[in-house]
């Protein structure tokens, strides 16, 4: 299935740490001609405004700076590609969408304020592919499992369950409690695929950047949208030589 033949998905960003994660999704879907439909919380927007030093609002012009971020190259702070890899700058590159990308892209860009349950996907009417919460707060997950519907993001998280739709779940914190355990656990019996940002290290790891795309880049393989965010496991990755390794290794 072709992103563009896919229904709109539904973007959440909640107030965990870990905004770079939500911006660099978004950007990716928007790449990929994908109708998005975001909510960003409160505590989402201050995440937002902490970690990244951009403000956003409820329209599409005031995420704008979302769509133009990028992460900073910690050489001189010049990003040279989206998907390349530069060994001045110690790892790959981010660049933001041009401002003819967000241009186009803004015809498949709606966003809502959290607190607005006259919007479409407060309904289980209007049919979606998915929805991703990225980041996902401790208390937006327990409201999605308590089905407590207390703002917009829960209420479209509590839709895609009972109608049986993918529901993404991206939590960002360490340790975990027992109720935070239990609240996954739970969540996943529902239906929802938990899928907590903890990047592997096996595509060679330079930087930063290659430690947030491996988890855009699963997220984006659960969308079922082609990407080209990092080496996947096969040709490039052989393995280690099966004569290094003992009985009993794990």
């Amino acid at each position: 299935m072709t992103a563009s033949s896919m229904r709109p998905i539904v973007l959440a960003i909640t107030g965990a740490s870990g905004a770079a994660y939500g911006v660099r999704l978004l950007q990716q879907l928007l790449i990929a001609n994908q109708s998005v439909h975001v909510i960003i919380s409160p505590s989402g927007a201050a995440v937002i405004a902490q970690e990244l030093g951009l403000q956003v609002g409820q329209s599409p012009e005031r995420i704008r700076g979302m769509l133009q971020y990028a992460w900073p190259n910690p050489t001189d702070g010049v990003p040279r590609g989206n998907t390349l890899s530069d060994e001045r700058s110690g790892g790959r590159v981010w660049v933001p969408l041009t401002a003819e990308q967000i241009d186009a892209s803004l015809k498949n860009l709606h966003v809502y304020d959290y607190r607005n349950f006259f919007t479409p996907v407060a309904s289980g009417s209007f049919r979606t592919a998915a929805m991703i919460i990225c980041p996902c707060s401790g208390a937006t997950l327990s409201g999605v499992v308590h089905a407590a519907g207390n703002n917009l993001i829960q209420r479209a998280a509590d839709v895609h369950l009972k109608e049986h739709r993918k529901l993404i779940l991206v939590p960002r914190e360490t340790p975990l409690s027992v109720f935070q355990l239990e609240n996954m656990t739970r969540a996943a019996q529902a239906g929802a695929i938990l899928m907590p940002a903890m990047p592997g290290w096996y595509h060679g790891v330079q930087g930063p950047v290659d430690l947030i795309d491996f988890v855009v880049s699963r997220i984006l393989d659960h969308l079922d949208i082609e990407h080209t965010l990092m080496k996947r496991w096969g040709a490039d990755h052989p393995g280690l030589d099966p004569e290094h390794l003992q009985s009993g290794d794990a």
